[in-house]
């Protein structure tokens, strides 16, 4: 089927002239109007925008010319990032009927190397979550099952939970997410996809609505390392109207899968074996171990002592500048308005109602670390210590190519389960959280089931800007995992 192919696959289909953009594109939009009003991946679909643009595809494929690299591809968009006439709303009610009158820059790319936007894909609130919970416009349903359970219902992470579940079922062939404390990473590993997070300053932040600016980063999610490759090829590049974009070339990253790992040293940080991390997490961590060494690395132990203060770190760094971030919408600047009889009233009415519980928590928790008597005491010595654990990365990487560790600390958990404890939902990011407070790359990619039949996935960390390795060896993980294994709900299926 043409929802069961890889972004790879596709483009080669395509270029024979096997099938056309029009059949492609049009095979995904008829998987989204049978799946997405059980999975809720998408809070807007563009079908008639998405094969008008395959019509225009197939005319450039049938011109002779060289075709741009995603030409025709249908790909699904976070809702977080700003498309040019089409509404975006960052699941929240505060930007419910919001239509952006120009394209994020991420966006731009992709639609300059011919990427066909098939819809705007469901998150946590302003991407404050780790399970797709949040969402102004319902939770989204993860389409992977329980073994021997078809009812309850998964959650698909977050907070890029929609383009996981798209992706993993078949709704697109690819789809962008953003991390911020790996929101990415780790709806890649609940959904059995893959998923990195570029280097921060890799990806060009202008037209994405923000939640924490010095960690948020655009990335791809995709069903195979050599597919995140392609994308992360276009989505990359300088941007001189965001500040924080690094003018560094982009590398051919799809020659980076496959490559060589021999002599690759591959770092185990003894950190990240938790007191109580589940025994399949541990397994599959060694058998990500022994496939590296397989292949040629060098395993060598590390050491990232403030890697425990990581989590505590981010939860004040992350909401400080959320609450800065949010500010803006107030119902005079931007956003909803809800009137009221003073200015005062104004405000308050405005956010309550346009705020869910989880961003309105973050904003509160952000406003008193920076106020007055607290900024010292909490939000300085939060940077202090993020430097100390970026400090910790960079001595590492001295003596290591690459870390290997486990995405996240269980598999994808139930709906309704952890919801009314804030901090055991937060500490579904214990592992992801370090490398966004560090900057550099990390990438999930599917290693296995658990015991349950749900995906696991493994992490691959890198040195700021070597995206290329860290593909290299996720690549090598994928090959040796052959993870073939698809959920229960799907395109294929339906």
């Amino acid at each position: 089927m043409l929802t069961e192919l890889t972004i790879a696959a596709a483009r080669d289909g395509l270029g024979r002239r096997e099938f056309s953009a029009v059949e492609l594109v049009g095979a995904h939009v008829a998987a989204i109007e049978k799946l997405n009003g059980r999975l809720n991946a998408f809070i807007t679909v563009t079908a008639p925008q998405a094969l008008d643009a395959a019509r225009r595809a197939d005319a450039i494929l049938a011109g002779g010319d060289a075709p741009a690299p995603l030409t025709g591809i249908p790909l699904g968009i976070k809702d977080l990032f700003c498309t040019d006439g089409v509404r975006t709303t960052a699941a929240s009610r505060m930007l419910e009927d919001f239509v952006p009158p120009y394209e994020s820059t991420v966006t731009a790319n992709l639609l300059r190397d011919g990427a066909v936007f098939v819809g705007k894909t469901n998150l946590d609130e302003f991407a404050m979550g780790s399970a797709n919970i949040n969402s102004a416009f319902g939770a989204v349903e993860n389409p992977w099952k329980r073994a021997g359970d078809t009812d309850t219902v998964l959650v698909p992470g977050g907070s890029s939970g929609g383009s996981a579940a798209a992706v993993a079922a078949g709704l697109a062939m690819g789809a962008t997410g953003t991390d911020t404390g790996g929101s990415i990473r780790q709806p890649a590993s609940y959904c059995g996809i893959a998923g990195i997070k570029p280097t921060y300053g890799r990806c060009s932040r202008w037209g994405t609505i923000a939640f924490a600016s010095s960690l948020d980063q655009a990335g791809p999610m995709a069903r195979t390392v050599e597919d995140c490759a392609i994308l992360l090829q276009s989505m990359a590049g300088f941007d001189p109207r965001d500040s924080t974009s690094v003018d560094i070339a982009v590398p051919d990253y799809r020659a980076a899968c496959g490559r060589s790992l021999k002599g690759m040293k591959v770092g185990i940080p003894a950190e990240y074996r938790v007191a109580g991390m589940p025994a399949e997490i541990e397994a599959a961590w060694e058998q990500g171990i022994a496939w590296l060494r397989d292949a040629g690395c060098e395993i060598v132990e590390v050491s990232l002592p403030y890697t425990k203060y990581g989590l505590a770190t981010y939860y004040i760094v992350a909401p400080a500048e959320c609450s800065s971030n949010l500010a803006r919408y107030d119902g005079v600047r931007f956003g909803r308005r809800v009137p009221a009889a003073s200015l005062d009233e104004l405000y308050e009415a405005t956010r309550r109602e346009g705020f869910g519980a989880e961003v309105r928590r973050r904003i509160l928790m952000g406003t008193y670390v920076l106020s007055a008597g607290y900024y010292d005491a909490y939000y300085l010595r939060a940077q202090k210590v993020r430097n100390l654990i970026r400090r910790d990365f960079e001595q590492a990487f001295r003596t290591v190519d690459v870390l290997l560790t486990p995405t996240a600390p269980s598999p994808a958990f139930a709906q309704g389960e952890k919801m009314d404890d804030p901090v055991q939902m937060y500490l579904n990011d214990v592992f992801t959280v370090p490398a966004s407070m560090a900057g550099v790359p990390a990438m999930s990619v599917p290693a296995g089931l658990s015991t349950t039949g749900l995906p696991l996935g493994l992490q691959v960390i890198g040195r700021s800007f070597d995206e290329e390795s860290v593909l290299a060896a996720a690549s090598a993980i994928e090959r040796a995992a052959a993870f073939t294994h698809r959920p229960a709900l799907r395109a294929e299926v339906v």
